[in-house]
């Protein structure tokens, strides 16, 4: 499960998700990806079954890549706990994502294999995702 080797705090502040993505919102690795449409927490377990889900789909062929990362610790208290008494402790990490930014790139496999492995990952993802082809991506050099 993907978390982070060691991080500068413990625990951290919800924040807010506002806006659109900034930064990684266009294709930078591969000639196809899913686009979020959503602000939404993705867990690593939830990267980790899309990842599996794609790999899977495209049988050890092409190559893969995950955008996102989750370094946001996650606290929570044990349940039937009064109020105050601190923080709770970390449970967990989350990648936070806002609407434009790109999760997974594919390259190396043909566009139907391609659509439908994305498809495959995007139905384990808790967020709204949209397709994405390469601008320049030329469908008569079937790879």
């Amino acid at each position: 499960m993907l978390q982070p080797k060691k991080t500068k705090f413990r625990r951290q502040q919800k924040g807010r998700m506002k806006g659109l993505a900034q930064r990684g919102n266009q294709l930078a690795f591969g000639s196809f990806g899913i686009k979020t449409l959503q602000s939404k927490w993705i867990t690593g377990r939830q990267i980790e079954a899309a990842r599996i889900a794609v790999t899977r789909h495209m049988q050890r062929q092409g190559q893969i890549w995950i955008r996102i990362f989750p370094d946001k610790p996650i606290t929570k208290k044990p349940a039937e706990v009064r109020m105050g008494k601190g923080k709770g402790s970390p449970e967990g990490f989350v990648a936070p994502v806002t609407p434009g930014r790109i999760i997974i790139e594919v390259e190396g496999v043909p566009f139907d294999v391609a659509k439908e492995a994305l498809r495959l990952a995007a139905q384990k993802l808790p967020v709204t995702t949209v397709f994405v082809v390469r601008r320049d991506y030329d469908e008569t050099q079937n790879v």
